[in-house]
């Protein structure tokens, strides 16, 4: 996509860490045959899309609807999980797998993308600390307690309240992601539930795609109250892009008009029934054209920038980063996809961020909380814990 930036902005994106800890285009691996080597017309992420937007390092989510649960729910995570290895393996020369923050810095040093993964979904566990270990060992980076329903042993927030917050299972699972190095990501949780885990986890916490709740009233969005508080435990908010969650204008027409979700589904089930990869596809651009009928408000890129600044303000430079939910949702005009991102560099620079602080919001930030996790974990584990 091709866009002006100045050559301040470009020169300081492209010798950056650009981390994104959240794109869903995992979907499309197991759905579409889908080469993350070629250039797609649709969609967000590719590697040629990836090297235009100086992007060094990506979090691949694996995600099933909270309605799959039981053995069904794991056997689909593990295959998602070989999926995303075998795209590595088909293109060694630009992708290389990473856990920990120095391997993504050895895929940088080597000319690599790194390429990590999150399990988005407590419900992919199946109520089983065996399958949490089995994960860490498959290369899992973290795990978001909740999607959109409650688990067994944590509530969501954008459902009635089960548990309230976390269950006792629920914090003896948190302790052993503490102890596995596995990050704690409370996006998709509800209030209670994170601050059950702030009270709990003996490592910093991140929220992988949620934007400010005060920009943009929703509850997948969080409150300046827990994103300082997230921040004042070490952990970090990674800013999300989908326009339902960074337009309060969005936001409010959607909920004005519920027929255009209805009609949203209906069109989306007609053209792809189950494909999950199809369907968040087609949701974008069926968004894209209400938006051009004039049936929901245009959303702007820059409303990533209100965020981040705003969240920057409430919790600091050192607690903020970038989890774009590509692949996931309907991304904001001038956002398209992954080439984007100097956009947002170009930005920060023209708002008066310092050099330095935008490199630790692009990556550097994660880099930190990466370590601080592997740190708690080795230091659990010299306990004998």
């Amino acid at each position: 996509m091709a866009f002006d930036i100045s050559d301040r902005a470009r020169e300081l994106h492209f010798r950056s860490i650009v981390i994104d800890t959240h794109a869903d285009t995992t979907q499309r691996l197991v759905y579409d045959g889908f080469d993350l080597g070629e250039r797609h017309a649709d969609g967000s992420i590719d590697i040629p899309r990836m090297r235009e937007g100086g992007l060094g390092a990506l979090f691949l989510a694996i995600w099933i609807p909270g309605t799959v649960t039981g053995p069904e729910a794991v056997r689909r995570a593990l295959e998602q999980i070989e999926a995303i290895h075998r795209q590595v393996a088909l293109h060694p020369a630009d992708l290389a797998l990473a856990r920990s923050a120095d391997e993504i810095r050895r895929a940088r040093e080597s000319g690599r993308i790194a390429v990590l993964t999150g399990v988005e979904g407590g419900h992919m566990m199946n109520h089983d600390l065996d399958v949490l270990r089995r994960y860490a060992s498959l290369g899992v980076s973290y795990m978001t307690l909740t999607h959109t329903r409650n688990t067994g042993w944590a509530d969501a927030s954008t459902d009635k309240p089960l548990h309230n917050g976390l269950s006792e299972f629920g914090k003896q699972a948190i302790g052993e992601m503490n102890r596995l190095g596995l990050i704690v990501d409370v996006s998709h949780a509800s209030d209670k539930t994170l601050r059950d885990v702030l009270d709990v986890s003996r490592a910093p916490v991140f929220a992988s795609h949620s934007s400010c709740r005060a920009l943009c009233d929703t509850p997948r969005n969080l409150s300046d109250e827990l994103i300082a508080a997230i921040a004042a435990r070490g952990g970090i908010v990674q800013i999300n892009f989908h326009m339902g969650f960074i337009s309060h204008k969005f936001r409010e027409a959607e909920k004005a008009h519920p027929e255009l979700g209805r009609q949203m589904e209906a069109e989306m089930r007609e053209r792809c029934g189950e494909n999950m990869a199809c369907r968040l596809l087609e949701s974008d651009k069926i968004t894209r054209a209400l938006v051009g009928e004039g049936k929901l408000p245009r959303v702007e890129w820059t409303e990533i920038v209100r965020h981040i600044d705003h969240a920057v303000k409430v919790a600091g430079t050192d607690h903020v980063g970038l989890g774009s939910d590509f692949d996931g949702a309907g991304m904001p005009f001038g956002m398209e996809d992954a080439s984007c991102l100097p956009r947002i560099t170009d930005a920060l620079l023209q708002w008066g961020c310092s050099e330095g602080d935008i490199q630790k919001i692009l990556g550097g930030n994660m880099l930190r909380l990466m370590q601080d996790v592997e740190a708690a974990a080795n230091s659990m584990k010299g306990n004998g814990e």
